[in-house]
């Protein structure tokens, strides 16, 4: 038997069990359908439409001449758009039958729908630096 390594025990015998994630080494419960995974298992979570320009929340609901109620830039367009991808032909996933030039001005495409996204921020604890010094103090006592 020609090899490379000579060791005992590399590629005696072929494993009697796969390997990876449901291998003998894991022995955690499957997991169940439709249940929770990632960032957002157990919390609370809602869907929004943050225009890309300022991040400023806005209504998914998005007519063509919508504009950003902070930066007023358009909202019905690629830049904006949950197809829009910089890698791909025309930088769409979509099959547009021509390039649209300016990806951050509005337009008609018929493709469009928001970049729909996880808001993952929840609340904050405290709001000013005042709050945080007092509940520091009503935690471990002002002496």
């Amino acid at each position: 038997m020609d090899r490379k390594y000579r060791q005992s025990g590399y590629q005696d015998k072929a494993p009697s069990t796969p390997r990876g994630p449901s291998g003998p080494f894991d022995d955690r419960p499957a997991r169940l359908e439709g249940a929770p995974r990632g960032r957002s298992a157990g919390r609370p979570s809602v869907e929004v439409f943050r225009c890309r320009g300022c991040g400023e929340k806005n209504d998914p609901a998005v007519a063509p001449a919508a504009v950003c109620a902070k930066c007023k830039t358009p909202l019905h367009a690629c830049a904006q758009c949950r197809h829009f991808d910089g890698g791909a032909q025309f930088q769409c996933r979509q099959p547009i039958p021509t390039p649209i030039s300016a990806k951050s001005r509005a337009n008609e495409c018929t493709f469009y729908e928001p970049a729909v996204t996880l808001d993952l921020t929840g609340r904050k604890a405290t709001d000013t630096p005042d709050q945080a010094r007092s509940a520091f103090d009503k935690l471990f006592g002002k002496k």
